[in-house]
């Protein structure tokens, strides 16, 4: 049994205009670190920067689809994430939609390869004086989510 299994969240209802204000500032987020080259995707490529360089994740999101529930494996690496970002103080949300995501923020990188979107690090949000509203945002939601003893707060992201 698992902690939020124990202290199970109070529903907020999908409509409520701070979560959507979450979808809207992720989106924001996930364009913006982008664009600046703050983004890093992949299980594996993530677990490696938090293991070198923890203090310059400064957000982490973790997607899945109903194809994804089964795999057993993802799961395992999703624990571990969640447990290190607890550990370092590292925010982070769940997106239920990886074909939104990939959306935003292109199914493949520079080479053309398809790269996994399973989980996604912002890194660097203060460098070079970058201060990104929509990071103030989403640590502010994270904050009352975890008011109500919603750990990972699941964010819906804007059509």
């Amino acid at each position: 049994m698992t902690l939020e299994e124990i202290h199970a969240p109070e529903p907020v209802p999908a409509g409520h205009d701070w979560m959507q204000g979450a979808g809207k500032a992720l989106h924001e987020l996930l364009v913006s670190a982008q664009r600046r080259g703050c983004l890093t995707a992949g299980v594996y490529e993530s677990a490696k920067l938090m293991n070198v360089d923890p203090d310059n994740v400064a957000f982490c999101v973790l997607a899945t689809d109903e194809d994804d529930e089964g795999d057993i494996a993802l799961q395992i690496h999703f624990t571990l994430i969640q447990a290190f970002c607890c550990e370092n103080d590292i925010d982070i949300v769940r997106v239920n939609d990886v074909a939104k995501l990939a959306a935003i923020v292109g199914p493949s990188d520079e080479s053309g390869e398809t790269r996994d979107l399973h989980c996604i690090l912002i890194t660097n949000p203060n460098e070079d004086g970058w201060k990104d509203p929509a990071l103030e945002k989403l640590n502010l939601f994270c904050e009352e989510s975890r008011n109500v003893n919603d750990w990972v707060p699941t964010i819906t992201l804007p059509e």
